[in-house]
């Protein structure tokens, strides 16, 4: 980037490339030179030769037919610096007066006082021949200038020490032409990544690119603890009370904690920038470039896939008129919150289309609102129950009842067929037969993930899972990478899968920037997810949590301690994938294992086993021969300590029905099986327990006694 002195046009001046310095900027003749630090850069693509593959001097020219004389030459500087490869390379200016003769070249570097400086300093001669005007052609090191030699060692002193300025602020593109780090999507994810980046590389310049025009923030608290805050302004700012009353914001950093786009490049400590409100249209994975919605490119080194999923909508609602969508909310962003906390203040009635995580939770929220209003809350969903393709049916019955405790109707086994807009309001006709007037429709079932890039860049999309389809080390393509919501990914242990969660988020985005940076992890780390029903019922899962598969629980009696709000009251941290994480839990070791399963531990009084077929443990009465099988292992010596936690003395595969959904669950421990190894893990009002579940999950060995596994969690700890 350049500010020239004078009044000179571009068919006056040229360019040649003369040598690389380590300052990064310094005053010629007056103007304002601005060099990029390529040394990295350029290792990462293969050489000079491949990083100085013009971006588009198509747009370089664009953006010199634009504007006087004075801002061509300031854009065709900044162009040939980007068409150079953005680094490490000065480039001389030469004159030539109106009749055509070369005057003076420009050679000395010396601090600038100021960045409008125009005070000529010490000149040459020029030599005797010039070179063609823009766009110029790499030299051979034959025609390069007697003066391009590299610096002595004085000279050197000299650059290395000068302070670091901004060129002409107004004349500096918004958004960068290079990027070492290019992170695309704003989520949780990108937050993640660039921590990680920065954690690995302390002068990282990290740009994030991001369709929203939000800074990075968290999304749980958009369906959790923003609604249950009684200071609206507080709501306005985004800011809410954690469950302990802490204050906080949903946004991971403030403003001042960021560089603008434009000035990332002068960065000598690196930092992280974020262009708001542009798309990503398409990455060239040759050239290492990535093209935007206005066009604009951007040169990356690696790059970051994190664009996470959109809302599902139903087809019902997308046929229907413009009146009947200028109704309906797909809940998904801060914009989302926004309006329907709007709404929420002068309906008269919300339906919640959705019985999973987000729709049970906003669910939950807009009931808790309704108490002191005259507004009235209304959910559907097709399953039995609510999180019925996650909870075993009698725990989902559960939840239904708890949900309506909290002020909403709740309609199991119920959609939507058609929708009208009538009087100014939105008519729903069911598939029961009953038709519901209701001011706004709030749609809540799961994301389908952005992969829009994928066609036109060549990546490959998973069709049985979406997503694009990564390694385990979240590799799409060389120097591409896929976190979040928007990423099918390898599990070592639980094989190929696709998670749709805030820790997932955190955890995937972490280990893409650490790999970004050479570190080439593989996904083993099992991230978790939490849901909360208000202060009083949580629940954290982990693995693959699926109704259909087999499970087993074991319950015991809750104390105060058992709830979301007393674990935040405790750690101070909402985020429960932070306190899970930091959750320092100690396994017992093989010879308790071997102790507990032996039955040398005596098992703690009160323990309730809970098998979604089991009538004696619903009812307390054995079920009658008839109505079970009965299947023994034959018990061994145990040869080693390890193979001796894994024996069992006799198991029982029994024909069972469900619990009553009018008995309290307290708190306890969910196992999911497949081919009887415990794939997921549900602790249900039992927190800072999830290092263990991680370790099950693991492991991956099976365990028929699974009153046994659940002694790991150490259900009584806070009883009496």
């Amino acid at each position: 980037m350049f500010r020239v002195a004078g009044s000179v046009t571009a068919s006056r001046l040229s360019a040649v490339c003369c040598r690389t310095v380590t300052a990064k900027q310094f005053q010629v003749h007056g103007a304002s030179l601005h060099v990029l630090s390529s040394e990295t850069s350029r290792k990462s693509r293969n050489g000079p030769a491949h990083h100085r593959i013009p971006p588009s001097w198509q747009s370089v020219r664009t953006m010199a037919s634009a504007g006087d004389s004075q801002a061509k030459i300031n854009y065709i500087f900044y162009g040939l610096a980007v068409l150079f490869g953005g680094g490490g390379i000065i480039y001389y200016m030469r004159e030539t007066s109106k009749d055509g003769n070369k005057t003076k070249k420009s050679t000395a570097a010396v601090p600038a006082e100021s960045k409008e400086a125009t005070e000529p300093v010490s000149e040459k001669p020029t030599s005797e021949t010039t070179k063609s005007e823009a766009p110029p052609a790499e030299l051979p090191p034959t025609e390069t200038p007697a003066e391009a030699a590299a610096p002595d060692a004085e000279s050197k002193k000299l650059l290395d020490a000068m302070p670091q300025s901004y060129p002409d602020y107004e004349v500096m593109p918004d958004i960068p032409g290079h990027a070492k780090y290019l992170l695309i999507g704003g989520g949780t994810a990108s937050f993640a990544a660039f921590r990680a980046i920065r954690a690995s590389d302390a002068k990282a310049q990290v740009l994030v690119v991001t369709e929203e025009e939000e800074l990075p923030y968290m999304r749980p608290p958009l369906s959790k603890e923003l609604w249950y805050s009684d200071e609206p302004k507080l709501v306005e700012k985004l800011k809410f009370k954690q469950w302990n009353g802490k204050e906080r914001s949903v946004y991971y950093n403030p403003p001042s904690f960021y560089v603008e786009p434009k000035e990332l490049a002068y960065q000598e400590n690196g930092g992280v920038a974020v262009v708001k409100g542009r798309k990503v249209m398409k990455l060239d994975p040759q050239k290492q470039v990535a093209v935007l919605d206005n066009g604009w490119e951007i040169f990356y080194d690696k790059v970051l896939i994190a664009t996470g999923g959109r809302p599902r909508n139903i087809p019902v609602f997308e046929r229907a008129s413009q009146e009947v969508k200028d109704r309906v909310t797909l809940f998904r962003g801060i914009k989302d919150f926004k309006r329907l906390d709007e709404v929420s203040r002068n309906a008269s009635t919300i339906v919640v289309v959705g019985g999973g995580f987000l729709g049970s939770e906003l669910t939950c929220a807009l009931g808790k609102r309704s108490r002191d209003s005259s507004l009235k809350v209304i959910q559907m969903f097709p399953e039995p129950g609510n999180m019925g393709k996650v909870l075993p049916e009698y725990l989902s019955q559960w939840t239904t009842a708890k949900v309506r405790g909290e002020g909403a109707t709740v309609k199991p086994e119920t959609f939507v067929k058609r929708a009208r807009f009538s009087d100014g309001k939105v008519i729903l006709k069911l598939n029961t037969g009953e038709e519901i007037s209701t001011d706004h429709v709030v749609v809540a079932v799961g994301l389908e993930p952005n992969t829009e890039l994928a066609k036109e860049s060549g990546l490959e999309v998973d069709d049985t899972y979406g997503g694009f389809r990564v390694n385990a080390e979240l590799e799409a393509r060389s120097d591409i990478w896929v976190a979040g919501d928007a990423s099918s990914f390898y599990d070592i242990k639980l094989g190929r899968r696709r998670v749709e969660h805030h820790d997932h988020a955190v955890v995937s985005g972490r280990l893409a920037g650490e790999n970004m940076t050479g570190a080439r992890k593989p996904y083993w780390h099992q991230s978790m997810f939490w849901s909360d029903l208000g202060p009083d019922v949580g629940y954290e899962a982990i693995g693959i949590v699926d109704s259909s598969l087999p499970t087993v629980a074991v319950f015991a009696k809750a104390t105060e301690k058992d709830t979301p709000k007393a674990v935040v009251e405790e750690t101070g941290e909402s985020l429960r994938s932070v306190t899970e994480t930091e959750a320092e839990a100690t396994l017992p070791t093989k010879e308790e294992t071997v102790a507990a399963v032996s039955g040398e531990t005596t098992a703690p009084p009160e323990v309730e086993i809970k098998d979604p077929s089991d009538p004696a443990s619903a009812t307390g009465v054995e079920p009658s021969a008839s109505e079970k099988t009965e299947s023994a292992t034959d018990e061994e010596p145990a040869p080693d300590v390890e193979a001796a936690a894994k024996l069992v003395a006799e198991v029982e595969t029994e024909n069972r029905v469900a619990p009553t959904p009018k008995e309290d669950y307290g708190k306890g421990v969910i196992f999911y099986l497949r081919d009887d190894i415990i794939v997921g893990i549900v602790l249900w009002n039992l927190f800072n327990r999830m290092p263990i579940a991680r370790k099950i999950i693991k492991e991956g060995k099976q365990h028929q006694d699974l009153a046994e596994v659940a002694k790991l969690f150490d259900l009584h700890a806070d009883e009496d």
